[in-house]
């Protein structure tokens, strides 16, 4: 499976897209675009490969990885899916906004699909496994392609660093249980995909990450 990062936002948020080749289908991890340049990029990069967007997938409802969630739904007809102990973030969208100063409208998302830890989603053929990771949200979730060897963890897990937990609903306690009882047990050599900055393994976090050790 191939992936494909747009760093988009005031907050430089990574949004993923998840894809297969030409004429694939496709889903998009955590659409965080907040004007029309940022989802014309997205939008044109789905156009020139001739995907087939199949599913929105949320990490968690924060607003700078949610701001075109229902945007990109939209357009192409597809499902929001996020995990139900989020839903009051999602509800409280505009709110965030406000709290950190950010000067633009996005509205209320609820989830059209919520999913739990160890449903099972298929893309191309390729099982994707969620993973219940709470601790940065109560509903934080990430994503395992088994057979590519990639997890999608949302702001859970940075390179050398993990998710922030003093925000409405932040746990430090379970953060830290997501990451070495979900995460750490996946194959060292899992490529973890963050919701800001730069990828980084498994292996490499389990034995340098100075928040985990």
């Amino acid at each position: 499976m191939k992936v494909s990062k747009f760093i988009v936002n005031p907050i430089g948020e990574n949004t993923y897209i998840l894809w297969n080749g030409e004429a694939s289908e496709a889903a998009i991890v955590d659409p965080g675009m907040m004007n029309s340049e940022e989802r014309d990029a997205v939008d044109g990069f789905v156009k020139k490969n001739r995907l087939s967007v199949k599913m929105v997938l949320m990490t968690h409802l924060h607003f700078d990885h949610a701001a075109s969630a229902r945007y990109v739904a939209d357009k192409y007809g597809v499902k929001v899916y996020a995990a139900a102990g989020d839903e009051f973030l999602g509800s409280a969208l505009p709110e965030q906004t406000k709290m950190f100063n950010i000067k633009v409208m996005i509205d209320p998302l609820m989830p059209d699909v919520c999913v739990n830890d160890g449903d099972e989603l298929m893309l191309n053929d390729e099982k994707i496994v969620v993973l219940g990771t709470p601790g940065h949200t109560p509903g934080g979730l990430a994503f395992y392609l088994p057979e590519s060897g990639v997890v999608f963890v949302g702001d859970t897990l940075f390179q050398m660093s993990i998710g922030r937990t003093d925000l409405p609903g932040g746990d430090y306690g379970r953060i830290i249980d997501s990451i070495k009882n979900k995460l750490y047990s996946l194959p060292d050599e899992t490529v973890v995909l963050p919701g800001h900055g730069d990828s980084t393994t498994v292996g490499d976090e389990k034995c340098y990450n100075p928040f985990t050790r």
